[in-house]
């Protein structure tokens, strides 16, 4: 087991890592920007080292500084979090030429299952289902508009290296498959620098479920079940749950299976998360793979009474999972809203500035995971995510009873946040009755 760890990340992620490594006996070092010098949990961790300004190029994203405070504070690994460096198989790369363990995958399988393209033929020798369309990548309009005649309209645009929605149009007739090909390539320039993108068939009202899974170096994979993340604004997700209220056990127990495939084909070890559309039939199709913690894990950890972090660290320092597959229950229901600093009323623009009032909720199967605090000041440097409302109920009627009065409770001025969106989509009645999508948001809860 490693003696020290350095978190290159920040906020309530950082928080959670500090955490678990305490439970574990670990010492920690934290890093962080002149943006977080007045950050709580900086002076929970053993050591925190500056690293530069607000600016996630000159901090968060520096690799460089983040080496140099690694090998200064002689840490053994590093956590990456989510975000930022999470998935970046060059900084991997560095961590571990510089004798230092990045508590992540081998970079091999980031490579491979990174790339969109990539992960669909692995994806296909594992035999999972992959949603009909281009082969690999998209060179020019005229194969665009032979492959849409193909597979037929609407079909979805999407960058090979992309994620949060960006690189990604839809398509409903061939003149808007020729312009969003461009506009689409375009982004995915700017935002990964790779224009690479494929097409697929775009599977209308579909659900959005992933599977977490988790591998150790010795050949162990197992599934901790799914989540269902359709509750979506512009593909940014707002309420997770687990298990979904809409899978029938048959297929649940399929789609976990065909992610601990395709977990075995890419040689993947530590956590991830292999994310599904599913269609109105329950047929299900793979979508990507995050390799990393994702940011709604403690919905998986409230259902299996698992700690996923825990996991990460032990497999990343050698150690074999200390669970095996029908050791992972799923038990009762979870939901998860993300609160975020923003607007909702503003077309959900980013709120920062400092939190005078501040009462979190608690009372039975309540948890929060924040690191904000009454006098924070929220920079804007960053997203505006500023926790996790978890709660954890024996049925989703009683967790969706939970959640209203948890965030009933949930105070926070004068900053603007996501709380009345939540207490919304709680009320909603296709929500309680599980009758969402991915466009149910917009579609049904938005001012058109």
């Amino acid at each position: 087991m490693f003696q020290k760890i350095l978190i290159a990340n920040r906020g309530e992620i950082a928080l959670r890592i500090i955490r678990a490594c305490r439970e574990l006996g670990i010492q920690t070092v934290v890093v962080y920007s002149t943006a977080d010098r007045d950050a709580a949990y900086l002076k929970m961790a053993d050591q925190a080292i500056c690293i530069g300004d607000a600016s996630p190029a000159e901090s968060y994203l520096n690799i460089p500084r983040i080496i140099s405070a690694a090998e200064i504070s002689d840490v053994e690994a590093i956590h990456p979090g989510y975000g930022f460096l999470s998935e970046k198989h060059h900084f991997a790369e560095i961590c571990r030429s510089c004798k230092i363990e990045f508590i992540g995958p081998p970079v091999d399988a980031m490579l491979a299952l990174g790339d969109k393209v990539q992960c669909k033929k692995i994806a296909k020798r594992a035999k999972v289902p992959t949603v009909p369309g281009s082969d690999g990548a998209v060179e020019d309009e005229k194969q665009a508009v032979e492959i849409a005649s193909k597979i037929g309209y609407p079909v979805i645009i999407k960058a090979s290296a992309g994620g949060g929605g960006r690189g990604m149009r839809v398509a409903h007739n061939e003149m808007t498959l020729r312009a969003g090909l461009n506009q689409a390539r375009a982004e995915a320039e700017n935002a990964f620098k790779d224009p690479t993108v494929y097409i697929e068939k775009y599977v209308e009202f579909g659900r959005h479920v992933e599977v977490q899974v988790i591998a150790d170096q010795h050949g162990n994979a197992v599934h901790l079940w799914e989540r269902d993340c359709s509750m979506q604004r512009r593909h940014q997700k707002l309420v997770e749950e687990s298990p979904s209220p809409f899978l029938k056990q048959s297929v649940r127990e399929e789609l976990c299976a065909a992610a601990v495939r395709l977990v075995r084909e890419s040689k993947y070890f530590n956590a991830g998360t292999v994310e599904f559309l599913v269609d109105k039939d329950q047929n299900f199709y793979i979508l990507e793979v995050n390799a990393r913690i994702q940011v709604e894990h403690p919905v998986t950890e409230s259902v299996t009474g698992i700690d996923l972090i825990k996991e990460q660290i032990r497999v990343a320092s050698g150690e074999r999972l200390s669970f095996v597959q029908k050791d992972v229950e799923q038990r009762g229901h979870a939901i998860e809203c993300r609160i975020n600093a923003e607007d909702p009323a503003r077309n959900f623009a980013p709120f920062p500035g400092v939190i005078e009032e501040y009462r979190p909720p608690g009372g039975p199967g309540v948890r929060l995971d924040s690191h904000v605090y009454a006098g924070y000041r929220i920079p804007p440097n960053y997203d505006s995510m500023i926790g996790k409302l978890i709660v954890h109920r024996p049925t989703r009627e009683q967790a969706i009873a939970t959640m209203k009065r948890a965030l009933s409770e949930f105070h926070i001025s004068p900053i603007r946040t996501t709380i009345p969106f939540h207490l919304q989509i709680m009320d909603n009645e296709h929500f309680r009755r599980g009758e969402v999508d991915t466009g149910f948001v917009e579609r049904v809860m938005l001012p058109k």
